[in-house]
């Protein structure tokens, strides 16, 4: 499992994308799709139109990483919504790649943190 500190900015694209894409595609996605810049340090997410494969782009200051997962059978629990982007919290992530249905969960009014 992935593991990420809390302060980490994550940002998910709700809309399905070509996985053929690698650093320079997902580098180009995220500055015109999703309006980001990439040199910010924030993880972004992004999904296939099956939901059984995803790509994280991530800048850690010398250079890309793009992390990808397939899964042998089933799909991701996709986050949907209006919005091209939403930004999720470093447990929502692990939650999400981990196999956990993130549809209707919410955070505790004790749990936040002030982010």
């Amino acid at each position: 499992m992935l593991s990420f500190t809390a302060s980490l900015k994550i940002y998910v694209a709700l809309e399905p994308y070509d996985m053929r894409k690698s650093f320079e595609g997902l580098s180009a996605l995220t500055a015109t799709a999703l309006r980001e810049d990439v040199r910010d340090g924030a993880l972004f997410v992004f999904s296939n139109h099956r939901r059984n494969r995803l790509k994280i782009l991530y800048w850690d200051g010398t250079g890309l990483w793009v992390m990808a997962k397939r899964l042998e059978k089933g799909t991701f629990s996709w986050p949907e919504g209006e919005e091209k982007v939403i930004r999720l919290r470093s447990e929502a992530l692990a939650m999400l790649t981990g196999g956990v249905d993130l549809w209707g969960a919410k955070m505790r009014p004790w749990y936040d943190r002030g982010d």
